[in-house]
């Protein structure tokens, strides 16, 4: 078993707050130095209270099943002995009612074009065969229907954690 995390900042500055005129964009902070700009996106709340230059949690999760199923594929077709010079995926999400009221991702669908070269070339079958077998085992892919747990605290300003 392995842990994998990041930090999630965001600061309200000099904004008023609950008239819902506060900045959305935070930064996320990974264990390897990697700082990315995080916001809501600009479909859940309107510019400027939303960065459009920064990645949503939706645009997130597609990038991360789309990363995950590549980084598979690639491990499998060089346990083939396929050579991939490229691999490229313009991955989508689509988003709806999930019923009581609630919205979420409906499916992500997946959509590679992926280069080969060597001696060994793949036919359909097998490139068909590498993409099943990289689903089953990306990670993502198969927690999307996992347990999503709150464990936080709270403080006052000026106080000690409670």
């Amino acid at each position: 078993m392995s842990l994998h995390g990041c930090v999630v900042e965001w600061s309200r500055g000099d904004a008023q707050f609950t008239d819902g005129r506060y900045q959305r964009a935070h930064e996320w902070r990974f264990d390897g130095g990697a700082v990315v700009r995080g916001s809501s996106s600009p479909h859940s709340v309107r510019v400027p209270w939303s960065d459009p230059q920064a990645v949503d949690p939706e645009e997130a999760l597609v990038a991360a099943a789309s990363s995950c199923h590549m980084l598979w594929f690639l491990s499998l077709a060089a346990q083939q002995g396929f050579v991939v010079d490229r691999y490229s995926d313009a991955a989508e999400a689509q988003m709806g009612p999930i019923g009581f009221g609630r919205q979420g991702i409906l499916a992500i669908v997946l959509h590679p074009q992926v280069t080969f070269s060597g001696t060994r070339a793949p036919d359909e079958a097998a490139v068909r065969q590498l993409h099943e077998v990289a689903h089953e085992r990306c990670y993502i892919a198969n927690s999307l229907r996992s347990e999503v747990r709150v464990e936080g605290g709270w403080q006052m300003a000026n106080a000690r954690p409670a």
